[in-house]
């Protein structure tokens, strides 16, 4: 699959896993526009989390959360909704 363009997409968390290092992985995936159907794979690092819905110690809590992925120079960061 193609990379996603700069710009922002509305996604959903599809898949969240702990890897062997202890680090976060999610997939979302695009809700909306041109590119619905897109997963893009993100790691801890490229999550904006501040004690949010992200800080748990069950990945599969955060299947469903939806949020927008924003796309910079090829880089992508998702930020989840907040309640």
């Amino acid at each position: 699959m193609q990379p996603i363009p700069d710009g922002n997409y509305d996604v959903v968390v599809v898949d969240s896993d702990v890897d062997e290092r202890g680090e976060l992985r999610l997939e979302v995936t695009v809700t909306l526009g041109p590119y619905v159907g897109h997963v893009v794979a993100l790691k801890k690092n490229h999550v904006e989390s501040r004690r949010g819905p992200l800080e748990t110690a069950d990945p599969y809590a955060l299947l469903g959360i939806p949020g927008t992925l924003r796309v910079r120079d090829g880089i992508p960061t998702f930020r989840p909704e907040t309640a």
